[in-house]
């Protein structure tokens, strides 16, 4: 996730460096934290030059001994000042363009137990149809990290006019950028079987999912419409799925309309449209 985020103004990443509180400093669990680390580094292309671990029992805490554990870390990218992206150069007309998740990534994990542990009662280890494995896998699944493709399309100087990660607030994460601009979802791609099964079984509403979880749509580009069908093609290299989703309007208001399902996305919640 600090990857994404970095990228989101146009750096590169280069470094990050971790923060590990335990409830107890356990071999296996610090070994597969470890083994994360080492494999979201190689992926973003960056360095763990160093980080800290702590173990304080008297405040982490697990439903299973010695199992507690709290994760931090900080990434530094850098960019040219004149080549920072902040949104500030979006038209209307600009087109959005979403990027494929590769599940829930980071986010919304308190609402995914009650609805998968205390409401329909499934078990980490249980195969459930249509996720293709075990429950726990699914939830475990890595978010996707977007650096190599991302800073392909910057560096082929393409129009890009914004990047966003699309993380907790969902789609209203498009009104971060600078510019005082509207934002017109007009397609939406279905999401992973995961999503559904968590609304089926603790009756979420749209505008509930749509704030909480990516819904399938992990990070986005904003571009000039020249710059389409090149960003699709880098996407489409990389071997994952992307979508044109809509357009930018002017609106001084920076709404994000959610049209296929009715929504108007403002002040941090979505309402009926």
């Amino acid at each position: 996730m600090n990857a994404n985020d970095i990228l989101c103004v146009g750096a590169e990443p280069i470094a990050m460096v971790d923060y590990i509180a335990v409830e107890a400093a356990d071999d296996e669990l610090l070994s597969e934290i470890g083994k994360g680390l080492v494999a979201g580094a190689r992926r973003a292309n960056i360095t763990v030059p160093g980080g800290e671990i702590s173990q304080i029992p008297q405040i982490i805490q697990s439903h299973r001994p010695r199992r507690g554990f709290d994760l931090v870390g900080t990434c530094i990218g850098i960019v040219d000042k004149d080549r920072l992206v902040t949104g500030e150069k979006i038209e209307p007309g600009d087109v959005i363009l979403g990027l494929a998740s590769s599940g829930i990534h980071s986010n919304g994990f308190t609402l995914a137990r009650k609805a998968l542990f205390e409401e329909a009662h499934y078990a980490l280890d249980e195969d459930i149809s249509g996720l293709g494995g075990s429950l726990g896998d699914e939830l475990l699944e890595p978010t996707r990290i977007y650096v190599p493709e991302v800073l392909r399309m910057l560096k082929e100087a393409l129009e890009i006019k914004a990047l966003v990660h699309i993380t907790s607030d969902g789609f209203l994460n498009l009104a971060r950028v600078t510019h005082r601009i509207g934002f017109v979802i007009e397609f939406l791609p279905e999401p992973p079987p995961i999503f559904s099964l968590i609304q089926e079984h603790k009756h979420v509403p749209d505008s509930e999912m749509f704030l909480v979880y990516n819904m399938g749509v992990g990070f986005c580009v904003i571009a000039s419409p020249e710059s389409v069908e090149r960003v699709l093609e880098i996407a489409k290299e990389a071997d994952y799925e992307a979508w044109r989703l809509g357009h930018c309007v002017e609106d001084s208001e920076k709404r994000v309309w959610l049209k296929p399902k009715g929504l108007v996305g403002k002040d941090g919640k979505f309402f009926p449209a």
